[in-house]
């Protein structure tokens, strides 16, 4: 099973009421990096067989960003194994139901993410990394510990699509 780990996109500045936080939506920063990770997926012929996604609102609607752009037609399911308190144990024991599918994409949040992220790289030790909002990795979990392929940061999309848009030659029309 290939497992793609994705911290949600940019949802503006957390709320000191946890009750409101859990609502906050993706703010027009995060809605553009969906697309740019949606398209990178896109340009890999990326498709997932099952999308799962925190509970949270932020998290849902980069996980529907993201799969809409990748072509996923079936329903996003929700766990309690991707919110921000979840445990390891919860979340291996996802990822262990879902390891009938080739193409698995999880969405979640840090800093319980980034310890997930370690728990299929290292599941005795400790692996230090950094998933900044709207990062994704692609983890091969055919066997535990799995195998990192890649791991990109919206920076890097960004900054590669600003690289790829412009043009080689100055425009030299003075129309």
């Amino acid at each position: 099973m290939n497992l793609y780990i994705l911290r949600h996109a940019s949802a503006g500045t957390r709320r000191a009421n946890p009750l409101i936080d859990v609502k906050r939506p993706l703010d027009k920063e995060g809605k553009q990096q969906c697309l740019l990770v949606g398209g990178f997926l896109n340009n890999l012929n990326v498709q997932f067989d099952r999308v799962v996604s925190s509970p949270l609102k932020r998290a849902l609607q980069t996980a529907s960003l993201v799969g809409t752009e990748t072509g996923y037609e079936s329903k996003i399911e929700i766990s309690d194994a991707l919110a921000p308190e979840a445990t390891v144990q919860k979340f291996l024991a996802l990822v262990r139901s879902l390891s009938q599918y080739e193409n698995v994409l999880v969405v979640g949040h840090n800093p319980n993410l980034t310890t997930f992220f370690g728990s299929v790289l290292a599941p005795t030790g400790r692996v230090n990394s950094r998933l900044r909002k709207g990062a994704i990795a692609r983890i091969d979990c055919t066997r535990i510990p799995g195998t990192l392929h890649w791991l990109v940061d919206p920076r890097i999309l960004r900054g590669a699509y600003a690289k790829a848009t412009k043009r080689s030659r100055p425009k030299t029309s003075r129309k």
